[in-house]
């Protein structure tokens, strides 16, 4: 079988495809336009994809040859499942080994928001110093505060367990089901969306992206949450509306925000939020670690062997397919 892979991924992965027999096909050059992204498609049987390529009927149609999709992701919201499940195709993902990587990641916003960090820096890279001023951009602590987390799965519960050691946080959080084992281990509580945005001192999202939850956060929303909280976003960019965002920032209906997605992805240079002082964005680094990365070839590597076997893929999106 000949399986494409769009963008080179760690040596680890290709190497477990190559030493399983299978043809493995790497383009020299990343940036793949459309056309040229499809034809190498159209010549294979599997895909390992990077990025956010989309994957829905118009593509299945046109590449009836494709028997297996391995996402080089956690999320799949860039695949039409349904399509996948009507065509019998498995859509492996890579879950739970980017989940502290992305933790730290959110941990890291909450704090440098905080702290007003990124401000500092330029002021640090800009030789402004200025004088000591007693009341100028100050910070905010976080001992003892309330951490919101919607969608506590494993990255939301590294994510409250982090804050709940290092700042004794209490943690609060909506899920479509609860959580036990946040609710012993960390004493999460179980509440309401809207009680979820109006009590949380810090609002961290971790949910898996879906069509319904498209700028879920939006101006209603950042009006009901304190004037003091600060929004963290690690997940997708499209639960926020970035507009919305921008204006809450500047009307002073929360305190800050971090971002490691944006609304649009890439975001433009010159988008005004980029200006704020109780700000803090990131590209997208969320799995940015030798160790997550390396843990992503493998499991998509072993997603593709498994179904080159003939075996069901051990981290499948959508399991039901085999049924």
């Amino acid at each position: 079988m000949k399986v494409f892979i769009n963008k080179r991924i760690p040596e680890i992965g290709i190497k477990m495809l190559e030493e399983a027999g299978l043809e493995v096909v790497i383009p020299e050059n990343s940036n793949l336009s459309q056309e040229e992204w499809l034809q190498y498609c159209k010549d294979s049987d599997i895909i390992l994809n990077v990025g956010q390529n989309k994957y829905g009927k118009e593509f299945f149609d046109e590449c009836p040859n494709i028997k297996a999709i391995a996402l080089y992701s956690v999320g799949f919201d860039h695949v039409d499942i349904r399509e996948a499940n009507k065509r019998n195709i498995p859509v492996g993902n890579t879950p739970d080994v980017l989940s502290r990587a992305t933790s730290d990641i959110a941990f890291l916003l909450m704090q440098s928001v905080a702290r007003r960090a990124s401000y500092y820096f330029e002021r640090v890279k800009s030789d402004n110093w200025g004088d000591f001023d007693p009341l100028h951009a100050l910070g905010q602590e976080l001992y003892g505060k309330t951490l919101g987390v919607f969608g506590l799965g494993r990255i939301g519960f590294e994510m409250a367990e982090k804050c709940k050691r290092a700042f004794d946080m209490n943690i609060i959080y909506h899920n479509r089901n609860h959580n036990e084992e946040a609710e012993n281990e960390l004493g999460a509580k179980y509440v309401s969306f809207d009680e979820l945005v109006e009590q949380s001192d810090v609002l961290s999202i971790h949910a898996n992206f879906t069509k319904e939850h498209a700028d879920l956060f939006n101006e209603s929303v950042f009006k009901k949450m304190k004037s003091d909280a600060i929004f963290i976003n690690t997940a997708r960019g499209g639960f926020h509306n970035q507009v919305d965002l921008y204006n809450a920032l500047t009307k002073k209906e929360i305190w800050g925000a971090g971002l490691d997605v944006t609304n649009p992805e890439p975001m433009l240079h010159d988008d005004p939020i980029l200006g704020l002082s109780n700000v803090c964005i990131l590209p997208h680094i969320g799995s940015a670690t030798v160790e997550a990365r390396n843990g992503m070839a493998k499991l998509a590597a072993e997603n593709i062997i498994a179904f080159s076997k003939g075996e069901k893929m051990p981290h499948c999106a959508n399991p039901e397919v085999y049924k």
